[in-house]
């Protein structure tokens, strides 16, 4: 545990905790008074009522929309059901500039809706609830439909030869099963919509901001660090006592029922009933998967003199258009695989040691840890990225000018999906497979090296798979610390949206469809290499 720890340690609880200290500490001691003067503000209860409910109703239509995915990808089989399953994920992984980009492209002015109907819905609510849905879709579809396909459906056969009807059978038997699981992937998604950036800074417009959003205001463009350091404090407990939660659920999950192998529980849909369930799992994905991404490729290539790869060219020079970029944004691709590359590694390192540390059950203190770990998903990525450029500007840790710094914070992202992956799997090994090789003279690296790699190898992997995805959309803290002329590629695309003209509009969507394809790409093979055991997620 010790390089985990000095990890977090290092990069993520001293960048907070300075933040926090520059904003309520003064000459005269600490103000924790401030506390109660900014959470009592107006403007801020609009903020935090804003950030709960959107979060809550967020939530709810995720559920809403993707339990009936879940139902289909547990119980049917059917053609194409593999590359259906990548798809519907796709969103999961995309950086939520992307996010936010497509659903601007689809609901903004000059849109899709805005040319075909005259309908624009960017900075309404609508557009980020249904950004927040398409963004955690398969959240839901992926936690519950798997546990789903793993209950032996013979329990509820069993309900129903006793005399009870098929709803009667599902609520009694299923749908307690169900529960953790669905109450796990509900937390989850309340977690990722109750700390949204990228996707409210893009549709939310001036009229709505939540909580992440104005601590990036109050920090960027205010320099009030008192305000932002409540506002911080405020998402750390509310993100606390979320995972603490979700711990619960989990655990819960764990003792479900009896579970068989999916590929028992599967067969293809029978009654029309059936097949028009699949149908409408399908024109959902067509909707809202695959619709946005679509109208985002098709805008990338639609230029002023006609389709073409306009835009794309325009990606090679650095200047003639207002842009404010010091290198071609194309460069943008190159900077952010790089950057990619190096916090996977930093990633893989860290969680995978502390994945390991895990499996050895060492009471509370390694259990607390877990729950650490999963803190960086939760608490603001802006005040990670502002603490960053404060803290790490002395020897012997003077990394404000060095190339590493991004590295640095993406891999803060990345650890915990590493540790999400590989633990079920490292969990699983038999220890006397261990022991009997310790018998044998081997030493713990050797026992480790012949012993754990190769049965947990596709895990790694998944794991780095998920970490680089990650590292390649992180926006919240990157966008403080990616210098001008080392871009990445969310950051290039916030930039030139935040500009106005229609060269600039264009040359987001291509940035925007290159950073798709290549998220794309790298789910596609993480889907042809995972095993059912490859982690949560």
């Amino acid at each position: 545990m010790a390089v985990p720890v000095a990890f977090f340690a290092v990069f993520f609880a001293y960048p907070v905790s300075a933040i926090v200290g520059r904003g309520l500490k003064t000459d005269d001691g600490w103000q924790f008074g401030r506390i109660g003067e900014v959470l009592s503000r107006p403007d801020i209860l609009d903020v935090l009522w804003f950030t709960t409910w959107q979060a809550l109703a967020s939530t709810a239509l995720t559920l809403l929309i993707a339990l009936p995915g879940a139902y289909v990808f547990a119980r049917f089989d059917f053609p194409g059901k593999q590359v259906l399953r990548a798809v519907v994920t796709v969103p999961f992984v995309l950086p939520t500039v992307v996010v936010g980009t497509a659903f601007l492209a689809l609901l903004g002015r000059g849109g899709f809706l805005d040319e075909l109907w005259g309908v624009r819905l960017d900075t309404t609510v609508w557009a980020i609830l249904l950004a927040h849905v398409f963004f955690n879709y398969a959240v839901v579809v992926r936690t519950v439909g798997g546990l789903w396909s793993q209950l032996d459906p013979r329990q509820e056969e069993a309900a129903r030869v006793l005399g009870a009807g098929r709803f009667a059978a599902w609520r009694r038997v299923t749908l307690p099963a169900l529960g953790p699981a669905v109450a796990a992937a509900a937390l989850m998604v309340f977690l990722f919509t109750f700390t949204s950036f990228g996707v409210v800074q893009i549709l939310g417009g001036p009229s709505y901001s939540t909580l992440e959003v104005e601590v990036y205001r109050q920090t960027a463009q205010l320099l009030d660090l008192p305000t932002a350091a409540v506002l911080t404090m405020a998402q750390f407990v509310a993100v606390g006592a979320i995972l603490a939660v979700h711990a619960v659920t989990v655990g819960r999950r764990e003792r479900a029922l009896k579970l068989v192998d999916p590929a028992q529980t599967s067969r293809r849909p029978r009654g029309a009933g059936q097949w028009a369930l699949l149908g409408g799992v399908l024109l959902t994905a067509l909707l809202l998967i695959l619709l946005p991404l679509g109208v985002l490729v098709e805008r990338s290539f639609d230029g002023p003199g006609g389709y073409g790869l306009g835009y794309y060219e325009a990606l090679q020079s650095a200047g003639g258009s207002g842009s404010t970029f010091l290198v071609p944004p194309l460069e943008a691709v190159g900077n952010s695989l790089r950057y990619a590359f190096v916090a996977t590694l930093i990633a893989l390192v860290v969680g995978g040691l502390a994945a390991a540390a895990l499996t050895r059950r060492a009471g509370r203190l390694v259990r607390g840890f877990d729950a650490l770990l999963m803190l960086p998903l939760g608490v603001s990525a802006v005040t990670v990225g502002f603490g960053f450029l404060i803290t790490l500007d002395k020897p012997p840790l003077d990394l404000r000018t060095s190339w590493i710094l991004v590295p640095l914070a993406q891999a803060l992202v990345g650890v915990p999906f590493v540790v999400r992956t590989m633990l079920p799997v490292l969990r699983a090994v038999d220890d006397r497979l261990r022991e009997a090789a310790a018998v044998l003279g081997a030493s713990p690296l050797r026992a480790w090296r012949e012993v754990d790699l190769p049965l947990v190898r596709r895990a790694v992997l998944v794991a780095a798979g998920f970490a680089f995805a990650v590292s390649l959309g992180e926006f919240g803290a990157t966008v403080f610390i990616a210098r001008p002329d080392n871009p990445t590629l969310p950051v290039a695309v916030a930039r030139l949206l935040g500009r106005s003209g229609e060269l600039n509009y264009g040359q987001a969507m291509a940035l925007s469809t290159i950073l798709m394809l290549v998220c794309a790409v790298s789910l596609l093979l993480l889907e042809r290499i995972r095993t059912d055991r490859s982690g949560e997620f």
